[in-house]
């Protein structure tokens, strides 16, 4: 009995370790096949020697740097199969930030697309010309300000205070769209050496959409393309009691990273008197100059000339301002400006702040 008792204890001790060898060996098994993908083909030759891929959800240009430096075996026609195709996914991904493109360009983008989040938000104040870029799918913008302007002529005095001057942008459909809407709360004072009166209200509502067509190519520059109106929504001292529409098309170049021109050129219905309907044209070319990252200044020439009108006059005028970025969505400006000719108002000053929500 004890010498059965002794076998029953050494099949026993046998069949357990028999049992652990076997897990242990499946255990070793699934660690292998699970390392497998998380290492390089290795090439031929003695100095191979295997490197770990991080998998990427989506590759910079710093990425693809690294990537090559880890595979150094892999030959300069498949790292570029391999960029093209994680390009063309973050293309498709982002979709396309204009809606044309130069013939047989590309835009000047050396670095893959970006979105337009990754970078500080472009404002269309604090000077008169408007950015040629928009803010991209599903970006509301809001860009508010102060304005004080001071005219005199023949013994009388105008000076008009702009409270708010909301712009209120915000991009559907695809990066290259954006709607606009603007409402402009203003007082006007006027005084003269026999009689004073004071006149506030608010302007007439401002509607449009702001389409970047091209992206700069070289010399050829980036556009984009503004329909607007104004509607009779105004107090009854600053409403035209007819719709004014209008375009404009904006143009810009960057230079260099730290220099960057523009202009726009539009065409709006006026007003003159009662019903009386003109259109008037203005034109401007601005010079943007970046101190620093946060701190650029700007100069700028701007006109308007009415065609056909009884009593308006051309105006022209030079101004200059400062644009702090406070973060990459929020910006503080002041401006100041002179009237070049009699017709123009004498000078202006103003300040604002944009914020952008994503």
């Amino acid at each position: 009995m004890e010498r059965h008792i002794h076998r029953q204890t050494e099949a026993s001790a046998l069949g357990r370790w028999t049992a652990a060898v076997r897990l242990g060996a499946a255990i070793c098994s699934l660690a292998a096949v699970w390392s497998l993908p998380a290492f390089a083909e290795q090439p031929s030759g003695s100095d191979a020697f295997p490197q770990r891929v991080t998998p990427r959800v989506r590759m910079t240009s710093l990425d693809f740097l690294q990537a090559d430096a880890e595979r150094p075996w892999i030959s300069a026609a498949e790292r570029s199969t391999s960029r093209l195709r994680l390009v063309n996914d973050e293309v498709e991904a982002l979709g396309p930030q204009t809606l044309m493109e130069w013939a047989g360009g590309g835009g000047d983008e050396e670095e893959g697309p970006t979105s337009k989040l990754d970078d500080p938000l472009v404002t269309d104040r604090p000077d008169f010309t408007e950015a040629s870029t928009t803010v991209g799918k599903g970006v509301l913008q809001i860009e508010m300000g102060y304005t004080y302007t001071h005219d005199s002529d023949s013994g009388e005095t105008a000076i008009e205070q702009s409270f708010g001057e909301p712009l209120f942008r915000y991009g559907m459909f695809a990066d290259w769209f954006e709607w606009r809407l603007a409402v402009k709360p203003v007082q006007v004072r006027e005084s003269s050496a026999t009689a004073r009166n004071t006149t506030a209200g608010v302007e007439d509502i401002y509607l449009g959409a702001k389409i970047a067509l091209t992206p700069q190519d070289g010399m050829l520059p980036e556009i984009a393309i503004m329909p607007q109106m104004t509607v009779p929504s105004g107090s009854s001292a600053f409403r035209a009691n007819k719709v004014l529409p209008g375009v404009n098309i904006l143009y810009g170049w960057d230079v260099n990273d730290n220099l960057a021109w523009g202009g726009s050129s539009q065409w709006n219905n006026s007003v003159e008197g009662v019903d009386d309907t003109y259109v008037e044209f203005a034109q401007s070319f601005t010079v943007n100059y970046a101190w620093t990252e946060e701190l650029s200044s700007y100069t700028e020439w701007f006109a308007f000339f009415p065609i056909s009108a009884d009593d308006a006059q051309n105006e022209h005028y030079i101004d200059g301002g400062f644009v702090y970025l406070i973060t990459n969505d929020l910006q503080f400006d002041i401006r100041a400006g002179v009237g070049l000719n009699s017709a123009a108002a004498d000078y202006f000053v103003g300040s604002g702040l944009s914020i952008r929500l994503h």
